[in-house]
């Protein structure tokens, strides 16, 4: 198997604004400082929680860009730079690339979707352009499609697609793609953490480890290490506060609990809003029952 891209938690790194909506990249440095200083092991850039889709293409850029200089080599900088534009996304992967990330995650295409085929000609194209690791992203809820075990094989093959980010939530298809292909897994769902990992996933690209990266880096430490009780203790515990950032779309919730930390990292991009009333005061409560606020 080829070296994994990192090992433990990684952040899904929500994308900070000013009250105007641009990119407040003061705070983004102070979130990086934050996560790297609480024991985070990969910060991924500009993903579904870094709200990516609604970064005009020169933010995009300016974030990775800035995410590596200021990570300064400590943690890897992960890059999102899936599309389904497939000359876009290699062409924001060249420049990820070029401005020094680690390696890339590569969400399957959404919208116009495509076959399984066409999925092995997209990552394909991607992997082959840039010569960086790829982490290919598996969302179904997100982009109405799965990527199937014999097409992991199949890309699986090619050398630089080393790893897969599965937030499927199909415990069984994750037991297939450990079996049959030689790729790194890491959990994409902070409630699976403990099962995807029990399966010989590596850790997980996390939301919720914005808001408790050392503790999120624990769970995986203690899996690796085999302390299967505490890392079973801790998954539990945290589960409804899990539950909780997940009652309305990523990142509506992670970045309001953000904000009631007081950590003052702005509002949303339309068409994410501000949540509802009733799931607000269900997050204040699991966050009240955790001491966060």
């Amino acid at each position: 198997m080829n070296s994994p891209v990192f090992t433990g938690s990684g952040v899904a790194l929500i994308t900070p604004m000013q009250e105007d909506g641009s990119v407040n990249y003061k705070k983004l440095g102070e979130l990086i400082e934050f996560q790297i200083s609480n024991s985070t092991d990969a910060l991924i850039i500009c993903g579904t929680t870094g709200e990516s889709k609604t970064l005009e293409n020169e933010e995009h850029e300016n974030v990775i860009k800035y995410s590596v200089e200021a990570a300064s080599g400590r943690v890897p900088v992960i890059a999102g730079t899936g599309s389904n534009d497939t000359a876009y996304s290699v062409k924001l992967s060249k420049y990820a690339e070029k401005a020094g990330a680690d390696a890339l995650l590569l969400v399957t295409p959404y919208y116009n979707k495509a076959t399984q085929k066409g999925l092995i000609k997209h990552f394909s194209a991607i992997a082959s352009a840039a010569g960086l690791p790829c982490i290919l992203y598996n969302v179904p809820s997100r982009t109405g499609m799965n990527i199937e075990t014999d097409t992991y094989q199949k890309l699986s093959e090619i050398e630089n697609i080393v790893a897969v980010k599965e937030a499927s939530g199909n415990i069984s298809q994750i037991a297939q793609i450990a079996q049959s292909c030689d790729l790194s897994i890491y959990s994409g769902n902070d409630d699976q953490i403990v099962p995807i990992m029990s399966l010989g996933g590596i850790g997980v690209i996390s939301v919720l480890a914005n808001i408790l990266p050392r503790e999120t880096h624990a769970i995986c430490r203690y899996m690796l290490d085999g302390e299967f009780q505490r890392a079973r203790e801790m998954q539990l515990k945290y589960l409804n506060f899990i539950n909780a950032l997940f009652c309305e779309v990523n990142p509506i919730p992670v970045k309001t609990a953000l904000n009631l930390m007081g950590m003052n990292v702005g509002p949303l991009r339309l068409p994410l809003c501000e949540m509802n009333e009733q799931n607000l005061q269900t997050l204040k409560l699991r966050m009240s029952e955790l001491e966060l606020i």
